[in-house]
């Protein structure tokens, strides 16, 4: 990709009875991996929700992976977008590999991509459990499992390490060099600044609502 992956000039986002982000310039280059720190509520969250197309700006302009925001052409980039959360988005009744499963069939991807991703981070013992019975860590790695089937060309990571025990959390190293070393983009929004440190090319710093430059 010869574009920036993410372009934003002077966007603003408003939630009931305040403005969420406020004049926001991010520009997003193929190949780079940003951290995104900052307190609780300073907007971290709903940045990388923004950069999901999940929330249209109310102001500023911008562009994710070529698709102008506020605009339909965003819907045809989101298969190309992971959103990794703070809760991992499986449905609770059923198995990890069911889980897996109806994400492939709606991607149109062959299932045996699915059960090897669940292989691939560390749960071929547990594919037929429910989700419900499984451990916060095990639904964490179900998440970056979606990710390995389905590589993104622009990965989000929400508190990528939550959860995560220290061998699981190679995953998150392993998954953003994948995305970067493709020629895409990651945005990893952390508290714990060292720990990323060796994942990201650069980062900023969110507070009231305002990304300022490099974080210190």
């Amino acid at each position: 990709m010869s574009l920036p992956v993410v372009s934003l000039e002077g966007v603003a986002v408003r939630r009931p009875g305040a403005l969420v982000l406020r004049q926001v310039t991010l520009h997003l280059d193929p190949g780079e991996s940003l951290g995104v720190f900052g307190a609780n509520g300073s907007g971290k969250t709903t940045l990388l929700r923004v950069l999901a197309t999940l929330l249209r700006p109310v102001a500023g302009a911008g562009t994710v992976l070529g698709a102008r925001l506020g605009t339909t052409e965003v819907e045809v980039v989101r298969p190309r977008i992971g959103l990794v959360g703070h809760e991992p988005a499986l449905a609770p009744h059923l198995t990890l590999a069911e889980n897996l499963h109806l994400i492939a069939d709606l991607a149109g991807i062959a299932r045996a991509r699915a059960d090897a991703a669940l292989v691939d981070v560390g749960l071929a013992g547990a594919v037929d459990r429910r989700v419900v019975h499984c451990s916060n860590g095990m639904r964490r790695r179900a998440e970056f499992a979606r990710i390995v089937m389905r590589p993104p060309d622009l990965l989000l990571l929400d508190e990528a390490h939550l959860g995560l025990d220290p061998e699981a959390a190679r995953l998150v190293a392993h998954v953003i060099a994948g995305v970067t070393a493709r020629g895409g983009a990651a945005v990893v929004v952390s508290h714990e600044r060292e720990r990323v440190a060796a994942l990201i090319s650069r980062s900023v710093r969110v507070h009231d609502g305002v990304v300022t430059g490099e974080a210190a």
